[in-house]
Order: C-alpha cells, then sequence, then structure tokens
C-alpha cells in the first residue's frame, strides 16, 4: 500500500504515546504505529528513500512526530524520547474532564478561496446596485464590450421605448445589430418588460439584450426566444458578476502561493523529522 501521510499518522501517534503511560521511545513506536495500518506491509515499512536510503516508513513517522512537535501536542524531555502534552491528551479527549468534541478542521485552500468568491460575489453586485440609472448604462457598455460588441452607444433621449443602448456583434462574417435595455432592480423582472422591449428593436435591430441586477420571471424566459420574433437575451445579477470575473472586469487577480516544507529535500541529505 502507499505508506500513510504524516496527517493520517498523527493520531494513531498520539495514542501509543498515551499507551504507553505518557512517553515513550522513538524505537519502540515505530511498529506499535504501524499495526494501526493492517495494509501496510512489512516491505512497505522497510522501503528506503532513493538518494539518502533512509526507511520512508520511519522517517515518516518522525515527520509526524515534527507536526505535533509544532502543535504542541508532543514534546521531548530527552533525546529519543516522545511525550504526549495535555494539549495532546486534549485531542484524544482524555483532558481530565471527561471526552471534548475535536476542534473543528481547519479550513481547507479550496473552502477558503470558495469563501472569498462568494464575498466577491456579493461586494459586487452591492456595487453595481450603487450605481445610478445613467451609470448602470454606461456600465452595461462596458461589459457587452467584454463580450465581444463593438460601436457601442447609450441613447440620449428619453421615450426612446426602453432602448438605453445599441452595438454590434461580429460572428465570423455575420454582424449582428443588437439593442439593449438595463433595470437596475432588485425585484424579478415580468414578462410584459420583454414584451415592450421587443416591441421597441422590431424592425429595427436584430437582437435584443435585457440586462439586469435582479433575475426574470420564469413567463419573462419562456417568451424571450419565439419562432418568428426577434430573440432577446436575458442577462441577470449572477450572469453579470459571472462575466465581470470570467474577464476580470472591475477585479484584480493576485497571485496566491503556499510555501510547505520539502520533506524530500532534507532527506536527501540524511536530515529526518526526528531529533
Amino acid at each position: 500500500m502507499a505508506i500513510p501521510s504524516e496527517k493520517n499518522i498523527e493520531l494513531p501517534l498520539l495514542l501509543e504515546i498515551e499507551a504507553a503511560g505518557g512517553k515513550a521511545r522513538a524505537s519502540d513506536l515505530y511498529d506499535a504505529v504501524a499495526r494501526h495500518f493492517p495494509s501496510l506491509t512489512q516491505a512497505d515499512q522497510e522501503r528506503r528513500h532513493l538518494k539518502s536510503n533512509l526507511p520512508i516508513w520511519r522517517n515518516r513517522v518522525q515527520w509526524a512526530r515534527q507536526h505535533l512537535v509544532i502543535k504542541g501536542e508532543v514534546d521531548a524531555p530527552a533525546r529519543g524520547i516522545w511525550r504526549i502534552t495535555g494539549k495532546g491528551r486534549e485531542r484524544l479527549g482524555k483532558g481530565g474532564q471527561g471526552p471534548s468534541p475535536p476542534p473543528p478542521p481547519p479550513p481547507t485552500i479550496r473552502e477558503i478561496l470558495e469563501r472569498e468568491t462568494q464575498q466577491l460575489r456579493q461586494q459586487l453586485h452591492d456595487l453595481l446596485m450603487n450605481l445610478d440609472p445613467r451609470q448602470f448604462e454606461l456600465f452595461a457598455t462596458k461589459l457587452l464590450e467584454s463580450v465581444g460588441f463593438t460601436d457601442l452607444e447609450v441613447t440620449n433621449y428619453t421615450g426612446d421605448g426602453g432602448i438605453d443602448g445599441y452595438g454590434n456583434l461580429e460572428m465570423g462574417v455575420v454582424r449582428v445589430k443588437a439593442a439593449f435595455q438595463v433595470k437596475r432592480w432588485r425585484q424579478n423582472v415580468p414578462r410584459p418588460e420583454i414584451d415592450r422591449f421587443r416591441g421597441a428593436i422590431a424592425g429595427s435591430f436584430d437582437q435584443g439584450i435585457f440586462i439586469t441586477t435582479s433575475d426574470f420571471s420564469d413567463e419573462a424566459k419562456q417568451v424571450s426566444s419565439r419562432p418568428g420574433t426577434v430573440a432577446i437575451v436575458l442577462i441577470n445579477g449572477n450572469r453579470i458578476v459571472d462575466i465581470l470575473l470570467e474577464k476580470a472586469l472591475g477585479v484584480r487577480r493576485e497571485p496566491l502561493s503556499i510555501t510547505r516544507i520539502d520533506e524530500d529535500f532534507f532527506m536527501a541529505f540524511g536530515i529526518s523529522g526526528e531529533e
């Protein structure tokens, strides 16, 4: 089998140190911890690192012990002696006051990134809601530019039949003339708004784009595309944020680096996790 990771070795190591009376010689613990992994064969335990010739299993246990030292769950009263601490006993539910629930595991990098992304999405939506109607129209032109529209213009007059702007989208040799309407709303856009917009652009534009910070009613979605009528592309608040993130529009990407100990590097010099 694959030799267990240091993380998986930590708890069995604590259990064996506790079972030995709270402290034990390191040399007595390797076989004891190995018994917690029935699929770990003797051949697995005797495998050695190609460069340093260190036994991989023993070295893995030593690194697990080193991680426990960093956490404050194990210490070393003398060279070659490993001792469980009060914090280590708390992890085993033996802190002297009865079992205590284990602390929740720290969030993974993926969980941290997902939480940050959700917060970022909410911040972007809040920013959009803070734009006044004219600013939101200008924002819409930047949004549409990011997905390939050109020659975008915002209408400068009232009574435009709900047309807030227009532009072109080139698809190969085909140029689509499109008009757009925007609604900085919190409530869903109903079907009549779609019908009125379609009526305003019929005969003058090939396509309509309806952009809102909220969403569309089920009826509005159903009538957005009907045979024999101008198709209306619906972009709701979530899709706006998707585009901003996909096109890095209004956001700045920063590199994330994680630094960890390269145990193989040190093993090549004959250095292990044991003091």
